[in-house]
């Protein structure tokens, strides 16, 4: 498996980018590292969207990110390149969400 690479600043965004969302799962247990669950444009990204606020799930909007991502397979865990970003954008929504929960 070939991936490529990458220099992802967290929270870059591009308006004028195709609306694109992914998710990740990350298992402590399982996982040496987190997942890439979902990865959509348009109507896909907008299912994807709709999904974390039913389930509450914080929403972090980082473009270059998501555009890095798109090109795991689903199911396949993220790419070395990403763990330091990734990193930073979990502990962002571990924050938010604790939070949260604090309210």
């Amino acid at each position: 498996m070939s991936y490529r690479r990458f220099r992802v600043k967290p929270g870059t965004k591009n308006e004028s980018a195709p609306l694109t969302a992914a998710a990740l799962q990350y298992d402590a247990g399982r996982d040496s590292a987190p997942r890439v669950v979902a990865i959509g444009q348009r109507k896909v990204a907008e299912q994807i969207l709709a999904e974390a606020k039913k389930h509450n799930i914080t929403i972090y909007e980082d473009t270059a990110l998501t555009y890095a991502l798109s090109t795991v397979n689903l199911g396949e865990e993220i790419p070395p390149e990403l763990y330091q970003v990734v990193a930073q954008v979990l502990a962002y929504v571990y924050r938010v969400t604790e939070h949260r929960n604090e309210r």
